[in-house]
C-alpha cells in the first residue's frame, strides 16, 4: 500500500467496489427475472409469440424413379465408396 493513502481512503475505494458489484449483480438480476416472469405472464401456458409456428408433420417427400441404368451406376458408386469395388 502507498505510504500516502490513509488506511481511510483504501477502505473507501474498497467500500465503493463492493457497493457497485452488488449493485450490477442486483440489477442484472431483477432484469433477467422479470424478462423471463414477463415472458411466462404473457404466454399465459401458449407457446411464445415470438417464436414461428412449428409445423406439426414433415414436409412431404420427394422422390424421383430411376432408371435401371441409374439403379445400376448408384450401386456401383455405393460399392466404390463402401471399398467393395
Amino acid at each position: 500500500m502507498p505510504e500516502h493513502v490513509s488506511i481511510y481512503q483504501s477502505l473507501g475505494v474498497s467500500l465503493l467496489i463492493l457497493v457497485a458489484l452488488a449493485w450490477t449483480f442486483g440489477l442484472a438480476y431483477m432484469l433477467r427475472r422479470g424478462r423471463f416472469e414477463a415472458a411466462v405472464r404473457r404466454a399465459g401456458g401458449r407457446t411464445l409469440s415470438a417464436l414461428p409456428h412449428q409445423r406439426q408433420a414433415g414436409p412431404h417427400r420427394e422422390y424421383v424413379e430411376l432408371t435401371p441404368a441409374e439403379q445400376d451406376a448408384f450401386a456401383g458408386l455405393v460399392r466404390q465408396l463402401g471399398g467393395g469395388r
